[in-house]
C-alpha cells in the first residue's frame, strides 16, 4: 500500500470516530501569536509543546530553516497576515540547533537534482535569468545569526508598524530546551 493510501484510509477511520473534535479551535490564535520555525521532523510537535502551546492557540508557519529568504515572500506574508488579519500580537522566530540547512552542501543538492533528470541547461537557463540555484538553495552559517537575521528583517519591513513584539529563540531539537536570541519586549519600550 502507497503512503497516500495509508492517509487516505486512517482519514476515514479519524472522521468516522470524529476524532477531530479534539482538535477544533478558531482560524484566529488563541494566544495572538505566530510562530516561524523550521520544518525539521524533529520539530513536528515539539516546536509548540515545549513552549507551552496546545491546537489553535498560534499560527505556525514552518519552512526549511526557519529562514526569511525575501522580504516579499511568503514566509513573510505569513506574519503580516497574522499580525493584520488574524490578529496577533507577538511575533517568534524559532531556528534551532543541528539544522540540516546550516552549512547545507548545495553542491550536492544540485548533483542530487542533476542525477534525478534535471538538465544542466535548466541551471544555465536560470542563472541567464538572474536566478542564482546555489544562493536560492543556501542556508546558514550560523543558526543564531540566521534568527537575528529573521527578527531585524522583520523590524526593518516597510509594512510592519513596529507595534508586535518580535522574539528570536533557538531550540535544542533533542531536548526542547530554549535559549533567548532577541526579547522582543525589549524593543518596545
Amino acid at each position: 500500500m502507497t503512503l497516500l493510501a495509508d492517509i487516505l484510509t486512517y482519514n476515514k477511520t479519524f472522521v468516522a470516530n470524529k476524532e477531530y473534535k479534539a482538535y477544533s479551535a478558531t482560524k484566529v490564535p488563541a494566544k495572538k501569536a505566530v510562530l516561524v520555525t523550521c520544518m525539521d521532523t524533529r520539530l513536528q510537535d515539539l516546536s509548540t509543546k515545549a513552549l507551552g502551546f496546545n491546537n489553535g492557540d498560534l499560527k505556525v508557519v514552518k519552512n526549511a530553516g526557519a529562514m526569511i529568504t525575501h522580504p516579499y515572500g511568503s514566509t513573510m506574508r505569513s506574519i503580516l497576515v497574522g499580525i493584520y488579519a488574524l490578529g496577533a500580537e507577538e511575533i517568534i522566530i524559532m531556528g534551532h540547533k543541528d539544522c540540516g540547512m546550516g552549512n547545507i552542501d548545495v553542491e550536492s543538492v544540485m548533483k542530487t537534482m542533476a542525477d534525478r533528470g534535471i538538465d544542466n541547461h535548466v541551471f544555465e537557463l536560470l542563472q541567464y535569468s538572474g536566478i542564482d540555484v546555489a544562493h536560492f538553495l543556501k542556508g546558514f552559517d550560523d543558526v543564531y545569526d540566521n534568527v537575528r537575521h529573521n527578527v531585524q528583517m522583520i523590524y526593518d519591513h516597510p509594512l510592519f508598524d513596529g507595534q508586535v513584539p518580535v522574539h528570536g529563540l533557538v531550540i535544542d531539537p533533542h531536548t526542547g530546551e530554549l535559549e533567548l536570541i532577541h526579547n522582543g519586549y525589549d524593543k518596545l519600550n
